[in-house]
């Protein structure tokens, strides 16, 4: 094969994720984004100077997809998928989509430029795997290969998650994270002190990838991965469960989250579109948790609910 098809999908940053996983489920082997703020407040990192960019609400997002497919039926099949988001109410902006073909060779890398080391918490920073980066003595550093299939880290969603990781995580948990994809917020949980990892994915590419990431990482041997649909035939206990996915998955773990996580222990759960906050919530506080932060960036949620009988310091407590 010496030339690929790039699809490219304009449209607000707040869809940036979902229109990821429309590419994805379209057949995809991997989605490259553009987005201008990656150039905000890098004038001191790393020794660069950076291009001054336009900032703009709306990302780039381009899936690569083999020559052999069927490009009208694709974009077809696409538009269908960009006007029942729209129609959803999340934020998408004037959606364009656009196409070309792409050297094999040029494709290969093509999406690496797009990703820099980024500090997302006050101990976690995330780092491409072909970077040299000297970190500083409080860094925790995650290096990460994603793989065109999955998030670099930096989107809303994980950034949220890794913050409710840090709040809840002293030391000796166990963890259970659900969705992993890349592996990165279990190999956080690791650096931020956890005793054991068991993180589950139904794609076992995921699997693949999470353990091929978890390698690059030294001291997550605690980190143990498998595939599974959400939590379904789990036994294992844990103090602290995680799940990034969307709300209309979330939903159908709360009840299993509840049987499995120990007495004080947590839920922390991100993904969640604003219109579908309420739904999230319900089922949570239906299973049984109490929520103890709701955290908002844009048109996502991220939340953190517990499970006791104390309800001083939760909401509504």
């Amino acid at each position: 094969m010496n030339t690929w098809q790039e699809l490219t999908v304009s449209v607000h940053r707040e869809a940036e994720e979902a229109v990821s996983n429309i590419l994805i489920e379209a057949g995809s082997q991997g989605v490259a984004i553009s987005d201008s703020a990656d150039y905000l407040r890098q004038e001191d990192r790393f020794g660069e100077l950076y291009p001054e960019v336009e900032q703009s609400e709306m990302v780039a997002i381009t899936g690569y997809f083999p020559d052999n497919m069927d490009l009208q039926a694709l974009r077809a099949q696409i538009e269908q998928d960009l006007q029942a988001l729209k129609a959803s109410g999340l934020e998408t902006g004037e959606i364009s989509l656009s196409a070309q073909d792409l050297a094999e060779e040029d494709w290969a890398d093509n999406w690496k430029k797009y990703y820099e080391p980024a500090r997302i918490t006050h101990d976690l920073t995330i780092v491409p795997s072909w970077t040299d980066y000297e970190a500083k003595a409080e860094e925790k550093v995650i290096r990460l290969d994603p793989g065109m299939a999955f998030g670099t880290g930096t989107h809303p969603t994980t950034k949220m998650s890794l913050f409710a990781l840090e709040q809840v995580l002293r030391g000796g948990e166990t963890v259970i994270d659900v969705g992993t994809g890349s592996g990165v917020l279990s190999i956080a949980s690791s650096l931020l002190g956890a005793k054991e990892i068991f993180a589950f994915d139904l794609d076992d590419v995921a699997v693949r990838v999470a353990e091929e990431n978890i390698a690059l990482n030294q001291g997550t041997s605690n980190i143990h991965v498998a595939a599974g649909d959400l939590l379904k035939g789990v036994e294992q206990k844990a103090q602290v469960i995680v799940a990034n996915i969307l709300a209309d998955i979330l939903i159908h773990l709360t009840a299993d989250a509840y049987r499995l996580v120990e007495d004080e222990g947590y839920l922390i759960m991100s993904g969640i579109i604003s219109e579908k906050w309420d739904m999230v919530r319900k089922s949570a506080e239906d299973a049984g948790f109490f929520l103890e932060t709701h955290m908002i960036q844009g048109e996502w949620n991220a939340c953190i609910f517990k499970k006791t009988d104390n309800r001083a310091g939760v909401i509504g407590g």
